[in-house]
């Protein structure tokens, strides 16, 4: 039986940042079936009947400041899951980029681990090759060029990210559910039976990979060990 944990956050808090993150992670214009599962089992089961009235309502970057802006703290730990929800896929978008900028100008936030992020993101982005097979302007893959040092680039970002702490058991749960309980198989994209393009595991493909299952874990052990959750939904 799930015991009684006191949040650090309002109830109003908590679902200013789901509705953050979910309105991030729609940011592409894409909802896919594993995001649509993902809301559904989040409206049934883990919100109260008033948060599941808002969720689904996209919140302004200026909306979501005045609720989480107050304390440094509380505002750039949503802006670390932010982060983890806008890699967690494996691809970062342009449109995605640009609302995490917004959010970081409405809470008055200037990470330097960000801008290493943005930085490195946009080398790969040149990096990729140009014509047919190259990726849509929209959208880049996050994978390192081989060869190239981007892991120790990255690794004020590792560290930041690394410093997210859990304390809510609704973020929690939401953090299970959008980061991949183990990392995707590699795979052949194929046209007319032939394969035109492989695609490695995403743990090769995230330089950040780590960072995403080391918060899913602290999440998952919150939600066990203080929460008195059953975790096994999310394994």
């Amino acid at each position: 039986m799930a015991s009684t944990i006191n949040s650090p956050y309002t109830n109003e808090q908590t679902a200013v940042w789901i509705r953050g993150l979910i309105t991030l992670a729609w940011a592409d214009g894409h909802f896919d079936e594993h995001e649509q599962e993902m809301i559904t089992t989040l409206l049934h089961k883990d919100l109260t009947d008033d948060e599941k009235s808002k969720l689904l309502a996209p919140i302004s970057p200026d909306e979501l400041a005045q609720e989480l802006g107050a304390d440094l703290t509380i505002a750039e730990n949503f802006l670390r899951t932010a982060v983890m929800v806008a890699l967690a896929d494996g691809d970062y978008s342009v449109s995605e980029d640009e609302l995490l900028l917004q959010y970081c100008q409405a809470l008055k936030l200037k990470p330097e681990a960000l801008q290493v992020l943005r930085t490195a993101l946009q080398d790969l982005a040149d990096a990729q090759p140009t014509g047919e097979a190259a990726l849509p302007a929209t959208s880049l893959a996050i994978a390192p060029p081989p060869g190239s040092d981007h892991a120790d680039v990255l690794h004020p970002v590792r560290e930041w990210l690394d410093h997210m702490d859990v304390q809510d058991p609704k973020i929690a749960k939401l953090l299970c559910k959008m980061i991949p309980s183990q990392c995707p198989f590699e795979r052949d994209i194929t046209l007319f039976g032939r394969p035109v393009v492989h695609i490695p595991p995403l743990c090769k493909l995230n330089p950040l990979y780590e960072q995403l299952v080391g918060l899913r874990f602290r999440a998952l052990s919150y939600l066990a060990d203080d929460c008195g959750e059953d975790i096994s939904p999310y394994i």
